[in-house]
């Protein structure tokens, strides 16, 4: 019975086995096919995929065939336009050389022209000198004057006007022209002067300490100037003493020192040197702030600090009333501005214009002309060589040699001669009006003269019978550059020539 059973169980169990492995072998294959049926699928996808892939890049290369054609196509047309303008250009460029090429012959032609006409007046000429020499048995230079004197005698007013014409023409431009720099020049640069003399009054405030200046038997006062280099001078005029000195500079130390002493009232050897050496101190540091705002006022910030130092002293100088150093930033602003018009060097211009009176802070110690001192002092502190070229021209002691240096000189003229710029002694004044009138007179024709304008306009009588009117227009060249030559004047002076020819008749 049991053995039975467990046969049964194991034939149970073979036969599950069986069933279960065929089962398996069932449900595997069905997996495989469904891969299959899926690697299948995917690759179909991936096939159409790379199909409408290539699709595209085939539809984009096609678009961009058809750009690139076009643009080849464009680039094509341009060039082609291009080769039809050069082409063009070609052409009336051979026209206009051809014309050039009839123009230069038929100049040629006129050339060959002028010359024959050229010879036959000097044939014409040569024949009249002959008949001349013949008729009025005169030599060839004596024909020569007599034949420039019936020319000139004939085509007197010809001349006269074609002059006058040339002369309007050319002096309106440039008058013109002229005229909107300077104005423009001393409109925005003018400034007021004060008149400086070589004495500085101090006030005291009574003659007790006029008494102690003196000193006992002069010992103050010889010390103050043995101390300070200067003059004083005490006179019967009450509440003031006189300090008298060539020097600027002295002076100023002296009447800083002096001041000083007037109000500290201790006034002894002692006490003056120290007060003498502190106002020194004081004056050398005024004169190096001066001379470094003039600098800086100009732009020019490439000079040695002892040309500057040197610079400052001119502010403690005048000329003719007009202080130097501020004459020399007004020239150099308008040398700046000329130099700016003209298309010259500025930074050169206003350099030049700003030293160009350096050698007047030293011209009382050290001998030579102020122009001379200035060039020793600018090559002795490595100035740039243009600078000295420009500024050692401006008194006309040496020749034009730049641009810069006829800027220099007229910028210099032009500070100097503007209205309210210089003031002079009535002496000095009458004497330059008296040598201008007597320059004049000096010539042969002139009858009288007077000058006019403070000296800025000469006005010229001429005796007619001596005198036509073309030679009275020489003769007013000859007076203006004589006095050019030979007088020295601020500005410019006009030479006014009058030729008067008065008819009288009686009808009786």
């Amino acid at each position: 019975m049991s053995l039975t059973i467990i046969v049964a169980s194991i034939v149970a169990l073979g036969i599950g086995l069986g069933v279960g492995y065929y089962l398996r072998l069932i449900i595997a294959l069905g997996k495989k096919r469904s891969i299959e049926i899926d690697i299948k699928q995917l690759m179909l996808g991936a096939k159409e995929e790379a199909q409408k892939i290539t699709d595209e890049a085939k539809i984009k290369s096609e678009e961009k065939i058809a750009k690139l054609e076009a643009e080849e196509k464009k680039r094509y047309e341009e060039l082609k336009d291009k080769e039809k303008r050069l082409e063009k250009k070609d052409e009336t460029l051979d026209g206009r050389q051809k014309e050039i090429d009839r123009e230069v012959e038929n100049i040629k032609v006129k050339v060959e022209e002028i010359k024959k006409i050229q010879e036959k007046v000097l044939g014409i000429e040569s024949e009249k000198r002959i008949e001349l020499e013949r008729v009025a048995k005169l030599s060839e230079n004596d024909a020569k004057e007599e034949l420039l004197k019936d020319i000139e005698k004939k085509y007197e007013e010809d001349i006269l006007v074609r002059m006058m014409k040339m002369e309007t023409a050319n002096e309106e431009k440039l008058e013109r022209r002229a005229k909107d720099i300077l104005a423009t020049s001393i409109q925005r640069l003018a400034a007021s002067t004060a008149s400086e003399f070589m004495i500085t009054t101090v006030a005291i405030p009574n003659n007790e300490i006029k008494g102690k200046i003196i000193g006992k038997e002069g010992r103050n006062i010889r010390a103050f100037e043995r101390a300070a280099g200067v003059e004083l001078i005490v006179d019967d005029t009450p509440g003031s003493l006189v300090i008298s000195s060539f020097d600027p500079v002295r002076r100023q130390v002296a009447r800083m020192a002096l001041e000083n002493l007037i109000l500290d009232g201790r006034i002894q050897p002692a006490k003056i040197e120290e007060l003498v050496e502190d106002a020194k101190e004081k004056i050398n540091k005024i004169i190096k702030e001066k001379g470094e705002q003039a600098v800086y006022e100009c732009g020019i910030l490439n000079f040695d600090p002892r040309i500057v130092a040197i610079l400052g002293r001119l502010y403690f100088r005048t000329s003719y009333g007009q202080n130097v150093l501020q004459h020399s930033i007004e020239m150099a602003h308008i040398a700046g501005m000329i130099a700016e018009e003209l298309g010259a060097d500025v930074a050169i211009a206003k350099a030049g214009a700003l030293v160009h009176d350096i050698g007047k802070a030293l011209d009382h110690e050290v001998q030579g002309t102020h122009v001379e001192i200035g060039m020793r002092i600018l090559q002795k502190f490595g100035a740039d060589e243009r600078i000295i070229t420009a500024m050692k021209s401006h008194h006309e002691d040496y020749p034009y040699e730049t641009v810069e240096s006829i800027i220099v000189q007229t910028a210099d003229a032009i500070s100097g001669g503007r209205p309210g710029a210089r003031r002079d002694s009535v002496e000095n004044y009458l004497k330059r009006l008296q040598e201008l009138e007597a320059l004049v007179n000096g010539f042969e024709a002139v009858e009288k003269s007077y000058a006019l304008s403070a000296g800025r306009e000469i006005r010229i009588f001429v005796t007619p019978e001596k005198i036509s009117d073309v030679e009275a227009k020489l003769l007013a060249r000859e007076i203006a550059t004589k006095i050019e030559q030979e007088l020295k004047y601020p500005g410019e002076i006009k030479v006014t020539m009058i030729r008067e020819t008065r008819v009288i008749e009686f009808a009786r």
